[in-house]
């Protein structure tokens, strides 16, 4: 990742969580200490956030390695309806989808991000260390409009009783909005699979395939909104703001 001079500090909280949500590995295991410190010291999240986050710290820290791994690809890679990919959960696999990605993908070469990673643009791990380098006024609001799926995240995961529902709840915290209930009645109206039905795993995802266009304007004004939210100049935060 590159960062232009003006860029603000980076803000801590949000590449912590970033890192929570990543692919485990043994170097992210080595850093749960640091990003415990880190979360456990963010004021703006309460007493109540930071300690529902500390369960996912020590099991990333100490679990096996492989069970992590397996625990993470069943969560996130085989099922569509807990997928990190949010323009997955507004335009499927729709060419909408595809030219919202291209734009995000514009927007953090202007930012000065490079994300050094082959996931996909909208994957919320590169978004939020993409928002990290950002003016958190700015970040906020962008959190802010993907709040509906933050929260249909959080309760499917708290459903299957997975300590990532808590990473939703602390980023609901810091966007300071309440999300739009029908819109998260929406997102909890879609069947989830079970991940250890490969058949009906494979008739999910072969539905359709992803079909990038030219057209970023297209689809959801959520995603505008959250698109052209990203596209501004880079502005140094307030430092009484920065983590």
């Amino acid at each position: 990742m590159t960062r232009h001079p003006e860029t603000p500090p980076m803000d801590r909280t949000l590449k912590s969580l970033s890192l929570l949500l990543s692919y485990p590995t043994r170097e992210l295991q080595k850093t749960m200490p640091e990003i415990g410190g880190v979360l456990a010291s963010e004021t703006r999240l309460t007493a109540a956030a930071r300690r529902a986050l500390r369960p996912l710290i020590e099991e990333l820290g100490s679990r096996n390695i492989f069970d992590l791994e397996e625990q993470y690809v069943m969560l996130f890679d085989r099922s569509r309806t807990l997928s990190l990919n949010l323009f997955e959960h507004v335009h499927g696999e729709s060419r909408d989808r595809g030219g919202a990605m291209v734009s995000l993908m514009e927007t953090y070469r202007e930012g000065g991000f490079e994300p050094a990673t082959t996931e996909l643009p909208d994957h919320l791990p590169v978004l939020l260390e993409f928002l990290s380098t950002r003016p958190f006024g700015e970040t906020k609001d962008i959190l802010a409009d993907a709040a509906h799926i933050f929260e249909a995240l959080n309760a499917r995961l708290v459903r299957r009783e997975s300590p990532y529902g808590a990473v939703f709840a602390a980023l609901m915290q810091i966007a300071g909005t309440n999300p739009d209930r029908e819109a998260v009645a929406e997102l909890l109206e879609q069947p989830e699979v079970d991940p250890d039905d490969l058949e009906a795993l494979d008739a999910v995802w072969e539905e359709s395939e992803v079909r990038f266009g030219p057209d970023p304007n297209a689809g959801c004004p959520q995603v505008r909104d959250m698109l052209s939210r990203m596209d501004q100049p880079v502005t140094p935060a307030p430092q009484a703001q920065a983590n």
